[in-house]
């Protein structure tokens, strides 16, 4: 397996932004691992499937095609040929309850580990570090309050509640949200992301992994 760089935190902490720029600066690709559940939940609703039956989306989620990989240094998940409108507001809305079936965790799973043979990785999520790759020596947390974390996601355009995101993400019984063991946590409240992404880099170069030149 490559160098995975584990990035978690809670809905709108910054995380993605973070990932993003991290991957970019030190020469690793990039993978977003909600964007793969989020797909799987478009998913269900275009097919009518009811994502508070836990049964129902377990079948669904193994009669789907799904087939992942990289493009210009940035993964891509799709299902039976198609890509996802992954920020529609009834994805936003459902997609915790998709992401809480084990079977669907499988199906994620399964794909982040096939990336991380072909290439380095900064991959972010909610259980990145905590339970898909705790292996990895290179976890961070990122966080911030709730108020901010409230404002960026209604600047994203996006109407859930963040509050709401972080109970159900939180309490789910499969790999529910939580500080990875070993990891540092980077409060982004009052930081922009270049600061965060600054942060993360010199913690890297102090355990002896360098930007590539």
């Amino acid at each position: 397996m490559h160098t995975i760089i584990a990035i978690d935190g809670p809905a709108a902490s910054g995380k993605s932004s973070v990932a993003r720029k991290l991957a970019r600066t030190i020469g690793f690709s990039y993978v977003n691992s909600g964007s793969f559940y989020r797909t799987a939940t478009w998913y269900m609703l275009v097919r009518g499937v009811d994502v508070q039956n836990a049964g129902a989306v377990a079948t669904a989620v193994k009669a789907g095609q799904f087939r992942s990989g990289f493009e210009n240094g940035e993964s891509f998940f799709e299902v039976d040929g198609q890509r996802a409108n992954i920020t529609d507001d009834a994805v936003n809305r459902s997609v915790s309850a998709v992401a809480r079936v084990p079977a669907v965790r499988e199906v994620v799973n399964a794909h982040l580990h096939a990336l991380a043979g072909v290439a380095d990785s900064i991959v972010e999520g909610r259980d990145i570090g905590s339970a898909v790759f705790p292996e990895t020596p290179y976890k961070f947390y990122i966080d911030a309050s709730p108020e901010v974390r409230q404002q960026r996601r209604s600047a994203q355009g996006q109407a859930d509640e963040v509050a709401a995101r972080d109970k159900q993400d939180s309490s789910r019984a499969t790999a529910p949200l939580t500080i990875p063991e070993g990891s540092t946590v980077v409060d982004s409240t009052h930081l922009s992301i270049d600061q965060v992404v600054d942060t993360i880099v010199s913690a890297l170069e102090n355990r002896g992994l360098s930007p590539a030149p």
